[in-house]
């Protein structure tokens, strides 16, 4: 499935002490956030609907297996 960007606004001086805890405490804002997400998403969306779309990511994502070609007995055209 394709990913979406998510954009939100925030003070930037509380953004900066934020970083600057999280750094101390080797935190990321990136993964905190990213959890925070995840989190909600299994609060709200239904579990029937979270599997189907569990379904769907994973079909998605699976390795299509190439085929493989047939071996046919080649003739020899050459009429010595």
């Amino acid at each position: 499935m394709k990913k979406a960007a998510l954009t939100l606004t925030f003070e930037k001086e509380k953004l900066n002490a934020l970083e600057f805890y999280m750094e101390k405490k080797d935190a990321e804002l990136q993964n905190e956030l990213s959890d925070t997400i995840q989190k909600l998403y299994e609060k709200y969306v239904p579990q029937p609907t979270r599997e189907y779309i569990e379904d769907r990511i994973a079909k998605e994502t699976k390795p299509i297996k190439a085929k493989k070609p047939i071996n046919t007995p080649q003739s020899d055209n050459s009429n010595s």
